[in-house]
């Protein structure tokens, strides 16, 4: 059992932290309460003068003398600069600020521990390790170990750490991890004598070897400080690791900050039955039911459940297997949510039946989840949340809402079913390495990426899919946490799939990589082939628009293509017709209403009359991704396609097209050199750490937009669609030179490329060709 000793004025030598509180306080003694008599009136978060580490002035520090810090660089928990949050996440990182605010200002139980600030990481990146640091750490370590009775390198009772990082922004799974540090053959020995338990004692030794090889590089050394230095070296260094630098990238986040490293006392989830580890979510982020949602995994350390290598328990199994636990767990939780004012991310160890917080962060959401939570949270009279803070908190879902997924009656051949790990329906080919769903996505088609579980090496395949399915994990593993922030539908724990090279076999059903799926991530199921159906727009985003609406809140955004919202400058309704819907559903195969008034650049009741004028002709139907056309919709499509043909004269399209393949072939490369970059022999991925190459592929961009206006100029003059994929293509350089890299080539946008393909589509199809024709025509596959 954890113990954490006082400091000599506080009055007594030890204090076991399981001593109970005073009526409306937490369960536990925290440790501001240990340094608690030290403290200076009204200075919150001060800290004893006479501690190790800090001077005080003339004055007595006894009435409240000012007391000032000697390290600024390292920072104890109980002991950390009376900021404002965002400053001190800032300082100290998300982990270690959030622990400050449970063990001094809520009163949760937290393990002892000490921050590596930022500036610490950013120096080490530019010019090294720091001189003093050794120092500054030795001091640190041994605060510990004054607080828990324990030292590092001791065999009798030693004292071990976890070593993380902790970014001013959460980038969940993207950087390293290290438990159990201080191991060593004598360490090993003396913790097994002090449990009773050598095989506790070997299995903590074989995971800090594995962690540390995996993470630092090199076997660990027997002295436990030159592992602490390689541990947080490491830890500084996966800052800049190509994983992270592709979810900062992704994410928007930028590279500046650097990563503070926390080191904690271990408490251990591995201890026997009566012991465990786990995440929680205060509510559903899936859905934003008001419910603990999450896993718990006995006798297992925190690495097992994150990782989707071994299969969790619900959190239902805490309150059957350790009851008083699961209470506490409980109440805790809902202080948190209620200081945060939001959804919380909770991760907790239990030692042999004592809850430990050990991290809380305001948790990703999916979209639909995000709303709901908006609307109970602020129509609980209960709850510190106004109708006013809703709105703003969603106005970036509300300005494009999450929309429903009803499937029609038909035939559907269920394959299996996991856990519904983020919302939506998404249908694509299946594509079993994250590389081949790159190229996939890359060449325009929806994919389903398939793993028995990913990681963050997966990470580029992952923002390029349609949806996630994975036959092992749970509800707070690797996929189901980025799927959820990324608002990419996603099953896992399908324990009915299995994946190998280029095939996939679901309940005994063979599938070769290419063939197409659908998963909801909802409900968890799995289909094979596409799902027919509509959707409809989620009623939490209904009740958000009518409460902005009251409130005079305006809901903007990029692109705005929420269907109750109709843009004054848009053309009036009789600028399309029946004939426009038709040419794009058969350029784009399926389009969304959203979809078809930004192609269309017309007001959302006019693209749903149109819609609902050509569906009950029997010219589109529902499918899974919006409306597509019918066999007989194809046809009168295509004698559209061919009245226009007509209108201009074929041998001036072919003259046209012709022209179009050389600015084809600069678009191409373009839109390559954005995504990769040469590396020797093989380029490598363009992870946009360089903004100086960045800026000169956006004016190679710039310098083929103009020359294509000119190109276009008697085709805009012909037909008005010619003239909405100028305006689309202007739209979507504009937000790119802004700095939006997804208007460059991502798919899930109206990015430029996206526009680009489609224009060709619309070219190709014009002149009566295929596009196998045109890429024997252009030169070939290039």
């Amino acid at each position: 059992m954890l113990r954490v000793k006082l400091p000599p004025n506080a009055g007594n030598d030890v204090m076991d932290v399981n001593t109970p509180r005073g009526d409306g306080e937490g369960g536990a003694l925290s440790l501001q309460s240990c340094v608690a008599s030290g403290r200076g009136p009204g200075e919150h978060g001060a800290v004893p003068a006479s501690s190790p580490g800090w001077d005080a002035d003339d004055g007595d520090a006894s009435v409240g003398g000012p007391a000032h810090a000697v390290y600024e660089n390292v920072y104890d928990i109980d002991r950390a600069p009376s900021l404002p949050l965002a400053d001190l996440t800032q300082l100290l990182g998300g982990k270690a600020a959030n622990l400050v605010v449970m063990a001094t200002e809520l009163g949760l139980p937290v393990p002892p521990a000490f921050a590596i600030t930022t500036a610490v990481c950013k120096t080490f990146l530019t010019a090294g390790w720091p001189m003093d640091l050794d120092a500054q750490i030795e001091a640190h370590v041994h605060r510990l170990a004054e607080l828990t009775g324990r030292r590092l390198g001791d065999p009798g009772d030693p004292l071990l750490v976890s070593v993380r990082s902790g970014a001013p922004i959460s980038m969940p799974g993207m950087m390293d991890t290290i438990l159990n540090l201080g191991l060593n053959d004598a360490t090993a020995k003396g913790l097994a004598a002090l449990t009773g338990d050598e095989a506790f004692a070997a299995d903590c030794l074989r995971r800090f070897h594995e962690m540390y090889r995996g993470i630092v590089g090199a076997e660990a050394p027997d002295d436990p400080w030159e592992q602490l230095r390689g541990a947080v070296q490491a830890v500084f260094e996966s800052w800049n690791s190509d994983r992270a630098r592709a979810y900062r990238s992704h994410e928007g986040i930028p590279d500046g900050p650097g990563t503070a490293v926390t080191v904690q006392a271990m408490v251990f989830g591995n201890r026997g039955g009566d012991s465990g580890t786990g995440v929680l979510f205060t509510r559903n982020p899936a859905t934003g039911e008001q419910t603990l949602y999450g896993d718990v995994m006995f006798n297992a350390q925190g690495e097992d459940v994150v990782a989707g290598t071994h299969k969790p328990d619900s959190l239902s199994a805490l309150d059957e297997r350790l009851p008083q636990a699961g209470a506490e767990l409980r109440r805790y939780a809902e202080v948190l949510e209620r200081h945060y004012r939001d959804l919380c991310d909770i991760e907790f160890t239990i030692e042999q039946g004592k809850v430990w917080m050990l991290q809380v962060r305001v948790g990703k959401r999916s979209p639909r989840a995000a709303l709901r939570m908006a609307v109970e949270m602020a129509e609980d009279p209960g709850f510190p949340l106004s109708r006013d803070e809703a709105v703003r908190r969603v106005t970036r879902y509300l300005a494009s809402p999450p929309r429903i997924f009803v499937r029609e009656p038909g035939v559907t051949v269920l394959l299996t079913t996991g856990l519904p790990a983020s919302p939506g329906v998404a249908a694509g080919e299946i594509a079993t390495t994250s590389e081949a769903a790159e190229i996939a996505a890359n060449a325009g088609r929806p994919v389903i990426l398939v793993r028995p579980e990913t990681s963050p090496e997966d990470i580029r395949g992952m923002a390029k899919s349609a949806g996630i399915l994975t036959s092992r994990g749970g509800l707070a593993s690797h996929a189901a946490v980025v799927a959820r922030g990324w608002g990419i539908p996603a099953v896992v724990g399908a324990a009915g799939v299995a994946v190998a090279e280029g095939e996939v076999t679901i309940a005994g059903r063979k599938l070769q990589a290419g063939e197409r799926i659908t998963i909801d991530g909802s409900t968890g199921e799995v289909y094979a082939g596409e799902v027919a159906g509509s959707s409809l727009i989620a009623h939490e985003a209904v009740t958000l628009l009518a409460w902005a609406d009251q409130l005079g809140i305006e809901i903007t955004g990029p692109e705005i293509e929420s269907p109750v919202e109709t843009r004054e400058e848009e053309p009036a309704s009789a600028t399309a017709t029946s004939g426009d819907v038709l040419k794009v559903l058969l350029i784009k195969g399926a389009a969304t209403g959203d979809q078809l008034t930004l192609n269309l650049a017309c007001d959302p009741e006019s693209v749903s009359a149109l819609v609902a004028q050509l569906g009950a002709a029997g010219l589109i139907e529902a499918a899974t991704g919006g409306d597509r056309l019918t066999g007989e919709g194809k046809l009168r499509a295509l004698a559209a396609f061919d009245a226009d043909r007509e209108q201009v004269g074929a041998d001036r399209l072919v003259e046209l097209l012709a022209s179009f393949h050389k600015l084809d072939l600069r678009m191409k490369d373009t839109v390559t050199a954005w995504q990769l970059r040469a590396s020797g022999d093989e380029p490598v991925i363009n992870d946009h750490g360089d903004p100086g190459y960045d800026a000169q592929v956006l004016e190679r961009l710039s310098e083929l937009h103009h020359e294509a206006a000119t190109w276009m100029a008697p085709l805009t003059a012909a037909f008005a669609r010619f003239d909405r994929y100028q305006a689309r293509l202007e739209r979507a350089l504009t937000a790119a030179q802004g700095g939006d890299q997804r208007y460059v080539a991502s798919p899930r946008v109206d990015s430029y490329h996206s526009v680009w393909f489609e224009l060709h589509e619309d070219l190709i199809r014009l002149i009566g060709r295929r596009r196998s024709d045109e890429q024997e025509a252009a030169g070939g596959n290039r």
